[in-house]
């Protein structure tokens, strides 16, 4: 790639998958079709994302062919410091952008970093509420040509354990913070009195979240319910998962945004939620699904409760959040709205 064709750069400076890597994976190769940006970092991404090695920091002195500056688009502290520093200290021709997708009170570190960006970019209106800058909101957007209702099922031994199954599902990274023991005190509530559902538990468990794993499958064991309620750990094809599942639960503590409940309803599949990161901007209230209290594991249950007994709820749900997403929250919409906090800076 030629540094010169390049007028974005979108650092990822993370090696573990994280929600943000998740949101260049999929927005970066749709940018790219329009607009020469690359991501630079570890080389842990996709062969499809368009990437620059660290080698090429010193090129960044010359300008983009047609541009005056080039834009670093920075999402997390670490990479506000780089771009900060390849401008202010190596005075390289860079205009800082930083999307926070943070639903709390900044550290003093991040809100000066914040104050030195030329343009903020808020995930969601809660997110923006937080800062004390002017921002842009551009909600996430998902990959609707991924995540569709038309597509393969789930394979290997679980797909055809489960073959016939009513399954409700939750998917996610087992941990205290993404609520799974939220889940699975209301799977252990609500399934010894429906036979015919399973709870699938999708998501990789890390090695310092290891004992509340164990915590979980031992709580589910003295329940009796080992084989009605399963995780499976990291899945292959979790698009898969999302078209199997009758109805999507997203229990967390704290979400940043937030993309599994509208890659569900992309999916066909009607969610209830928590009121964490934008899920009460995403889901329309007994319409699309329901939003409940953080942290309530009962009224978690209450709500879930009416989709596992009524196919015909769960078939409005499903069919008005296909309509919602697809209205509100194409990947193509994002991209594009991003590209216009671009073009401000280009013309300033």
């Amino acid at each position: 790639m030629d540094i010169r064709d390049v007028e974005v750069i979108a650092p990822n400076f993370k090696r573990r998958l994280s929600g943000v890597t998740s949101t260049i994976v999929q927005l970066l190769p749709l940018q790219a079709r329009t607009l020469g940006i690359a991501t630079m970092g570890p080389d842990v991404l996709p062969s499809g994302v368009p990437r620059l090695p660290c080698s090429a920091l010193p090129k960044l002195w010359t300008r983009p062919r047609h541009r005056r500056h080039r834009i670093w688009h920075a999402r997390r502290n670490i990479e506000m410091i780089a771009g900060i520093v390849l401008r202010d200290i190596l005075r390289m021709p860079l205009k800082l952008v930083f999307t926070s997708a943070a639903q709390r009170h900044h550290k003093g570190l991040t809100r000066f970093l914040i104050r030195r960006m030329n343009a903020v970019i808020a995930t969601s209106a809660r997110s923006a509420a937080f800062l004390q800058v002017p921002a842009r909101i551009v909600m996430h957007g998902i990959d609707l040509e991924r995540f569709t209702p038309h597509g393969p099922l789930p394979e290997g031994p679980h797909g055809q354990a489960l073959e016939g199954r009513r399954i409700v599902g939750c998917s996610g990274r087992i941990r205290h913070q993404k609520g799974t023991d939220l889940f699975v005190e209301a799977m252990i509530a609500l399934l010894p009195a429906r036979p015919d559902w399973t709870a699938v538990i999708t998501g990789r468990t890390t090695v310092e979240h290891a004992a509340y794993e164990a915590g979980l499958r031992q709580r589910i064991a003295d329940a009796g319910l080992a084989d009605r309620i399963l995780l499976l750990g990291e899945v292959a094809d979790v698009t898969a998962w999302f078209r199997r599942f009758d109805l999507y639960v997203a229990p967390p503590r704290n979400e940043g945004f937030g993309l599994t409940p509208l890659e569900a309803m992309a999916s066909g599949t009607p969610v209830v939620a928590s009121d964490a990161g934008a899920f009460a901007e995403q889901i329309v209230e007994g319409v699309t699904g329901r939003v409940v209290p953080v942290g309530d594991a009962g009224a978690l249950a209450d709500a879930i409760a009416p989709y596992l007994d009524d196919a015909a709820l769960r078939q409005s749900a499903a069919e008005a959040g296909l309509v919602r997403v697809r209205d509100a929250f194409p990947l193509t919409r994002e991209a594009a709205e991003i590209r216009e906090v671009y073009e401000t800076l280009w013309s300033s």
